[in-house]
């Protein structure tokens, strides 16, 4: 096998710090905050560096959704499939994470006044359907958006949440629960 290629491996790093620092840019000033040279500025590159991999502000966008999805189902991967596990999952994105969490969902919801972005939201669908595992479709869509949901709530209440207290809700909400 051929030794990897250095420039590869160095343009791949650059890409994920330009993504990461988009993700930082939206959680502490909202999408409307990011532009080309916010994002550089955040990652310590050149702005030159995000219009080369990222031509658009839409293609930035896109590519810190489908990373922050598949990062958030690699995450949600190593969650036991209980509900009191799943409940420490979301009272922690909800107070520990809580920026994060709201920069995910603030790109996830443009998606619904950015067509462009609507293949990368269901994206981050797909990736927690197949965490999930297989399953009744309805039951598992149910159980989803009502997840979704009870993180939504959990973010915009007074105090974050304890996972004693969502327990129960997602109970009643996983197939099986």
């Amino acid at each position: 096998m051929p030794p990897p290629d250095g420039r590869r491996a160095r343009g791949d790093r650059r890409r994920r710090a330009i993504l990461e620092a988009a993700l930082r840019v939206v959680e502490r000033d909202g999408v409307a905050g990011v532009s080309h040279r916010s994002v550089a500025r955040e990652a310590g590159v050149p702005t030159t560096s995000t219009t080369y991999y990222y031509a658009t502000l839409d293609d930035l966008l896109i590519a810190t959704l489908t990373w922050s999805a598949e990062e958030m189902a690699a995450s949600f991967r190593d969650v036991p499939p209980t509900p009191a596990a799943v409940a420490r999952f979301i009272a922690d994105a909800a107070g520990a994470h809580r920026g994060r969490t709201l920069a995910e969902y603030e790109l996830y919801l443009l998606a619904a006044r950015r067509p462009e972005l609507r293949p990368a939201a269901r994206r981050w669908i797909s990736l927690m359907a197949d965490v999930a595992g297989p399953g009744d479709p309805v039951a598992l869509r149910a159980a989803l958006a009502g997840l979704d949901g009870l993180l939504i709530q959990a973010l915009i209440a007074e105090f974050p949440p304890m996972a004693e207290d969502l327990e129960p809700v997602v109970s009643l909400l996983m197939p099986g629960g």
